[in-house]
């Protein structure tokens, strides 16, 4: 797996490179030190995963990140940091970040990494611990306004929760087929990118 690893500490980006290289199946392509590096490396690199920091000199990793995914929606985005501030991780959440997690948590970080690769979505322990908090109810949702059925509202319900497409299948019944047109269809319906923006909008519009 080749990945770009982006923080101004240029001592955590060597750690980084040699922890991650150590197991013997990720490669560091490419190191930067801040927002405009990231902008730079990942057409340069094209790497399966961004790691990147938040905080940062300049153009921070939110700001990286939320151009980045303009331009290439398709681009796996993991945000390492100390910070489990919360206005970043709603922030990150929002933009379509596949991940977000605390360097506190060095074991973590291959694997976490192996998993984003894969197109899922991976959020620290202590990160998942705040969503249903941060994520309150801003008003009513109006499920008839976006034509949303009532198999549908559970599905978005399920992906919230994180369960993967061969487990809603089994909660409610259905083929893995049925479940991913299913979630084609909301998220064509509702204007979003993939399940874990999905899982934000749940958060963010529904959920109180």
């Amino acid at each position: 797996m080749n990945i770009v690893v982006i923080d101004d500490d240029k001592l955590v980006s060597l750690s980084l490179k040699t922890i991650l290289e150590s197991t013997g199946h990720i490669k560091v392509t490419a190191i930067g030190g801040s927002g405009e590096d990231a902008l730079r490396l990942y057409p340069e690199h094209k790497p399966e995963v961004l790691l990147m920091d938040i905080r940062m000199e300049g153009m921070t990793g939110l700001e990286a990140g939320e151009k980045l995914l303009r331009d290439y929606p398709d681009a796996k985005i993991l945000y390492l940091t100390t910070f489990s501030d919360d206005e970043y991780i709603v922030k990150a959440l929002t933009i379509g970040a596949k991940g977000y997690i605390l360097k506190q948590d060095f074991e973590g970080i291959a694997p976490a990494l192996e998993i984003v690769a894969k197109g899922q979505s991976v959020f620290g322990g202590k990160v998942m611990d705040k969503l249903p908090e941060l994520m309150k109810q801003k008003r009513e949702f109006d499920w008839t306004e976006h034509g949303i059925s009532d198999k549908e509202r559970e599905i978005i319900e399920l992906v919230a929760k994180g369960l993967s497409n061969k487990e809603i299948a089994s909660e409610l019944y259905l083929s893995e087929g049925t479940v991913r047109n299913y979630l084609s269809t909301l998220l064509e319906k509702l204007d979003l990118r993939d399940r874990t923006q999905l899982a934000v909008f749940y958060y963010t519009e529904i959920k109180g």
